[in-house]
């Protein structure tokens, strides 16, 4: 058996992970580059290997940077099946026609405001492609062992990530060899999602580093986020949040009710400002034995939220005067509709921008919690004279020594780690954690190397 690696190496986008034998091929993930352009060019390549020769899909979650590319890989030939827990599926009947639109119409706004390069923008997907796609679904239990590609046995363990995202277990019969892949772990003490389950076994461990560098902060992020908002407020202005859809907006809500609640912030509208984080949202209700929140702190959030679904209504929002919190998706800012809100919110200083998870490099959150004087959006330059707030205290990615914890829980004890999903140093940093504290051999692929397991 082998592997190679397609994406999601020297970077936190675009996980792309090829196993196969002398017969088959299976992909494990299938996700979307972001960040800066030279990564998001490669959205555009030629996919590495032919589409029609891979034989079904895996994914660890619903993230577009996992899952985001299958509408083009589909459109380009892919035919077999993509498998993947039953939450992952529910939030992948959002996600990815959702991309598909928000494709088109970036396509459509380039062309009218004539600030792309080519004379007839076309997206690299369109909702089509992506409703077309999602026909080749099928969804599992966790721990329900299945055979997606002869010869090969997968299952789902929960990662804790997000609702549905697991770590994907795959053996080999021929080899008897099982490699695991991480997907995004969760924190050990998140807010709402439960920590990821112990791994009881692997040959090949394939770990994901995105905070392999660093440790998240110990400070309250429910106290800081408190003493943000009031003290917004208390100056007349709005905070707003570019919120990841699934997972961190349904985390920020629950929080900024909460508070409300407790009386540690000032009684004000709440906004949702993302059909896709809607959506999500309602799948996050109807899954909640998956994660912390009982049904009565669901309807919290569904009931207390001014949902805004039309376009009217979100130039409406842009209008708003008094202190006020949105919600918007994308979490970096690098799509959707927090984009106009940004254009209106970032010049002046009564307002906030909070972000509350890993800003890839080349992102406008990035650009923006890294002190960016001015950012471009839609072709024009922005001043940034809002307050700009980085709260990864607030991620949904467990830090290094989370990770470390998590694998120190299990009975592990594998030939092999590679690490991967992080920047440069991160995943360097992150093999020596493994390699220092447990003795495993670890270390960094590079992109479309290939491995014997």
């Amino acid at each position: 058996m082998k592997l190679r690696f397609l994406g999601g190496t020297s970077t936190v986008t675009g996980s792309r992970y090829l196993l196969s034998d002398d017969n088959h091929r299976l992909l494990v993930d299938c996700g979307l580059y972001q960040g800066v352009k030279t990564l998001r060019r490669r959205n555009w390549a030629p996919f590495p290997v032919d589409p029609s020769t891979i034989n079904a899909v895996v994914l660890t979650h619903a993230h577009i940077d996992h899952s985001g590319y299958l509408p083009a890989l589909v459109k380009n030939g892919f035919k077999g099946k993509i498998y993947c827990t039953k939450a992952t599926h529910q939030l992948c009947n959002v996600l990815l026609p959702d991309a598909g639109y928000l494709q088109e119409e970036d396509a459509k706004y380039a062309f009218r405001k004539k600030f792309s390069k080519h004379e007839s923008p076309e997206p690299l997907f369109t909702e089509k492609d992506a409703r077309e796609a999602l026909k080749h679904f099928e969804s599992l239990h966790y721990h329900e062992t299945f055979e997606p590609v002869k010869g090969f046995e997968v299952s789902f363990t929960p990662a804790g990530h997000i609702l549905g995202s697991s770590c994907v277990h795959v053996h080999h019969k021929g080899s008897d060899r099982t490699v695991v892949f991480t997907g995004d772990v969760g924190r050990q003490n998140d807010i709402i999602m439960r920590p990821p389950e112990p791994l009881q076994h692997a040959d090949v461990l394939v770990c994901e580093s995105t905070y392999g560098d660093r440790l998240h902060g110990e400070s309250d992020p429910e106290a800081v986020l408190a003493e943000i908002i009031t003290k917004t407020a208390g100056r007349g202005g709005i905070t707003l949040m570019p919120a990841f859809a699934v997972g961190r907006a349904q985390m920020l809500l629950y929080v900024v009710h909460k508070l409300m609640g407790e009386g540690k912030i000032p009684e004000m509208p709440v906004y949702l400002n993302s059909p896709m984080a809607i959506k999500a949202t309602e799948a996050f209700i109807k899954h909640h034995k998956e994660h912390k929140l009982d049904q009565s702190q669901c309807a919290l959030i569904d009931n207390q939220t001014q949902y805004i679904r039309t376009v009217e209504e979100a130039i409406e929002l842009d209008s708003m005067r008094y202190p006020c919190v949105i919600v918007s998706a994308s979490g970096m800012a690098s799509g959707g509709r927090v984009l106009h809100h940004l254009k209106t919110l970032l010049p002046n200083p009564r307002n906030s921008i909070v972000f509350a998870g890993f800003q890839a490099p080349g992102t406008r959150g990035d650009a923006l919690v890294n002190g960016a004087q001015s950012v471009k959006i839609h072709g024009a330059y922005w001043p940034v004279k809002a307050e700009i707030h980085n709260m990864d205290s607030m991620s949904a990615h467990g830090d290094y020594n989370e990770i470390l914890t998590w694998l120190e829980q299990g009975n592990l004890k594998p030939d092999k780690v590679y690490v991967t999903h992080g920047e440069v140093v991160a995943s360097d940093t992150m093999r020596k954690h493994i390699t220092e504290k447990f003795g495993w051999d670890a270390e960094v692929p590079e992109l479309f190397e290939e491995v014997e397991i």
